[in-house]
């Protein structure tokens, strides 16, 4: 037996025992194999795919997931919260994560509480232990479970289980809160969140895929995947003109390419000492 399948075995004893669940379904394949999961060892009566939306995410990838959960047959249940009601979060400094992921889960454990389910599923893998994770404490306050890191699951188990489930999102590329954009301690607000999101919107529907777009005082600075940064040069007349049109004063290209949590760069070692301490 290899070692994924020999995963995907305690999974679903994992599951089994639980007997009930609520999973955090975001359309990911992360969520989507948890999800899947337990539609297995459960049954639908005693799964509840949970999709939230939030100013932070995107509208179309909300009514997407609800769509997927929806077309494997389980109960889904769309609710939302106001991230940008939350002072915390808007301030956007390096804790504003943890606030985030406190407001998500115990929204969620409310939600579980009102119809009677005992366990609220994430889908969080063994990689999100190595980045800069804030909202990993907020998990373990909720009492939210990670079953794909109860698992030893890393990013490549997930894909390759995924295919083998025939779940069409096996390798979707991995989205994140728009928050991520800015640099911490950029206030945070409707109009700047929704021009990053159009800004990025655009490039995705000129064949930039894999794109993000890091906003600096006015300035976009865009990453796409090193391969792809001549393309972008040669499209930098109309992507110019477009993203001016949106707003912003100047437009770059980062020569580095796209990589997730480039923002946390730059966080200084005292941020880091800090967030160590509130751990």
């Amino acid at each position: 037996m290899t070692k994924m399948l020999e995963k995907n075995r305690r999974l679903g004893e994992i599951l089994k025992n639980m007997g009930r669940v609520m999973v955090a379904f975001s359309g990911g394949v992360d969520s989507a194999v948890v999800l899947k999961r337990a539609q297995q060892e459960l049954g639908n009566d005693n799964v509840l795919a949970v999709v939230v939306n939030s100013e932070l995410f995107r509208d179309s990838e909300f009514d997407a997931a609800v769509a997927f959960a929806e077309d494997m047959g389980v109960r889904v249940h769309k609710t939302e919260i106001k991230e940008l009601e939350d002072s915390r979060i808007v301030a956007n400094n390096p804790d504003s994560w943890y606030y985030s992921k406190k407001l998500l889960y115990t929204h969620l454990n409310e939600l579980a509480k009102e119809m009677n389910f005992p366990y609220v599923l994430d889908g969080m893998i063994m990689d999100d232990e190595e980045d800069f994770r804030p909202g990993l404490k907020a998990r373990t306050e909720e009492g939210i479970r990670s079953v794909l890191q109860e698992v030893n699951m890393y990013k490549t188990d997930v894909r390759e289980l995924a295919k083998e489930l025939n779940l069409p999102v096996w390798n979707k590329l991995a989205s994140c809160s728009l928050a991520s954009r800015f640099p911490y301690g950029t206030t945070l607000n409707k109009k700047i969140v929704n021009q990053v999101n159009e800004a990025e919107l655009y490039l995705k529907g000129i064949g930039f895929d894999e794109v993000r777009v890091r906003y600096h005082d006015n300035v976009a600075r865009i990453e796409v995947a090193a391969d792809k940064i001549i393309s972008l040069l040669e499209k930098r007349e109309q992507i110019q003109h477009k993203l001016v049109s949106l707003g912003f004063d100047y437009v770059s290209c980062d020569l580095r390419g796209y990589r997730t949590g480039s923002m946390n760069e730059v966080l200084s070692e005292a941020a880091n000492e800090q967030l160590a301490a509130n751990a």
